[in-house]
C-alpha cells in the first residue's frame, strides 16, 4: 500500500509534469464572425487587400463589389472593422469610393467600392469592409489578417469638441436640477 505521502507528492509531481507540458503546446488563435454580420440584403464579393503588412504611416486599400440582394433601394456607407488586442484609434480612412459618407444603393445592383485608411497603429489586425445599411445593421466581408509595424502615430486631441461638448452636457444637467429641485435631493 502507498503511503499517503508518497501518494500525495507522486500527484503534486504529476500535475507539476502535465502543466509544463501543456506550456509548450503551440498556441491558436482566432476569431468568429457571427451570422447575423452576415447580410442578407447586400454581399460582399470579393474583397482584397493592398497589401498584408504595412508600416505605420502606409496606407492599405480595400477592394471589392458590393452586390444587392433585394428589389428596393437602400442607402449605406462603408467603414473598416479591426479585431486586435490592443485599443485606440489604429485607422484613418484617407479616401472611400463611392465618395461621400453615405450613399444609395439601386435594387440588385452591384457596385464597386474602395477604402483607403492609413494605418496608425501597430499590431496584428483582423480586417473587414463593414457595410453598414439604413435600418437594417451592419454587415462584415470575409476579412483578412493585416500586421502594421513601426512606432504608433498619435493625433492631436480636438480640444475645441470636446470643449463644446462639455458645455453643452453641463447646460443639460444644469437645466435639469434648475427644473426639477426635487430629484437633487
Amino acid at each position: 500500500m502507498i503511503n499517503s505521502k508518497t501518494f500525495f507528492l507522486t500527484a503534486l509531481a504529476a500535475v507539476t509534469v502535465l502543466s509544463t507540458a501543456f506550456a509548450f503546446l503551440p498556441m491558436a488563435e482566432g476569431h468568429g464572425v457571427q451570422a447575423q454580420l452576415q447580410s442578407r440584403f447586400v454581399k460582399i464579393n470579393d474583397e482584397s487587400f493592398s497589401a498584408q503588412t504595412v508600416h505605420t504611416g502606409d496606407t492599405i486599400t480595400v477592394k471589392g463589389t458590393l452586390q444587392s440582394l433585394v428589389n428596393r433601394p437602400l442607402r449605406a456607407w462603408l467603414s473598416l472593422f479591426s479585431d486586435s488586442t490592443n485599443a485606440g484609434v489604429r485607422w484613418e480612412f484617407i479616401a472611400r469610393d463611392p465618395p461621400g459618407n453615405i450613399f444609395d444603393i439601386p435594387a440588385q445592383a452591384s457596385i464597386p467600392y474602395s477604402i483607403t485608411a492609413k494605418a496608425l497603429e501597430p499590431g496584428i489586425y483582423h480586417v473587414h469592409t463593414q457595410l453598414n445599411i439604413e435600418h437594417i445593421g451592419p454587415g462584415l466581408g470575409p476579412g483578412q489578417t493585416v500586421q502594421v509595424t513601426g512606432p504608433p502615430i498619435f493625433k492631436p486631441v480636438p480640444w475645441g469638441d470636446i470643449t463644446y461638448q462639455c458645455i453643452i452636457i453641463g447646460s443639460g444637467l444644469g437645466i435639469t436640477f434648475a427644473t426639477r429641485p426635487w430629484q437633487v435631493i
